[in-house]
């Protein structure tokens, strides 16, 4: 009884940060996968975790323990998040398509997050899902979660790093450097109805007689559905370096909350 009470708070540790994880992590947060399999599978990863790291831990139960578990909570959400802020790339770069294509009214309920998505958004994410799980991406993400406890054990200083500013920082970075993402990768297809609406500009001037907005949306369209299919051969490569740099940001998030707070200047 005495191992099993000294067992608990450290094992309610790990899983608060894995379960905290699956919630906005990519792929297990989706709407399609049953609550009850993420818990069991938190619970189960969590069982893992505590054999490999928690076991030779120890954490005593007192008046700072629920402080314990919001550190925890909250970098199971930020390394989450950071993953899933590289997976709405391929939604924001599907919405600035559709407002050049002219899709941006019809837009769609995604059935994995429940939310109204554009049209080419949610077609390019749902390929994204599919090239993911093909990568084995989700054993990486499950991986990632485990290893987490090699940079950042129980006994971290992940409120200092918040108090800093460094975390905030970098989210706020790897937010703009995410959209600029978005940007490149809608970029060819933004460019060429630029091009198409300054030729249904000439075509205006030149001849009054044709009617520009009733040739121009389906032409639009026509020329949108036409280069999509000449640079979907492409996408599984850009994907791959977004997924790549996804993992790398993640990295970058845990040695960034894994570095002594210059306040407290301990190691963790």
């Amino acid at each position: 009884m005495e191992l099993f009470l000294q067992a608990v708070p450290i094992f309610l540790l790990i899983f608060c940060r894995i379960t905290s994880f699956f919630v906005v992590a990519p792929v297990f947060s989706t709407r399609g996968v049953p609550t009850m399999f993420k818990i069991g599978l938190g619970f189960f990863v969590s069982l893992l975790v505590y054999l490999v790291y928690g076991i030779h831990e120890t954490v005593v139960p007192d008046v700072q323990y629920p402080l314990f578990i919001i550190r925890e909570i909250l970098a199971g959400l930020l390394l989450g998040f950071v993953a899933y802020m590289f997976f709405t790339v391929v939604q924001t770069a599907g919405s600035f398509i559709d407002m050049q294509m002219g899709f941006g009214l019809a837009n769609v309920i995604d059935p994995m997050t429940g939310t109204t998505s554009p049209l080419l958004g949610n077609f390019k994410f749902i390929i994204v899902v599919l090239l993911f799980l093909t990568m084995n991406g989700h054993h990486l993400l499950l991986l990632g979660i485990m290893r987490s406890y090699d940079w950042l054990p129980l006994s971290n200083t992940l409120f200092g790093r918040i108090y800093e500013g460094s975390v905030t920082e970098f989210l706020a970075v790897t937010f703009g450097y995410t959209f600029m993402l978005a940007l490149q990768l809608a970029a060819p297809l933004v460019v060429a109805m630029f091009l198409t609406d300054v030729g249904l500009g000439f075509l205006a001037r030149v001849a009054p007689q044709y009617n520009v907005f009733v040739i121009g949306i389906p032409l639009k369209i026509l020329v949108g559905f036409l280069l999509l299919m000449l640079l979907m051969p492409g996408f599984a490569v850009l994907i791959g370096e977004l997924f790549e740099r996804m993992f790398g940001a993640m990295d970058d998030v845990l040695r960034l909350m894994a570095q002594p707070s210059a306040e407290m200047g301990g190691t963790p």
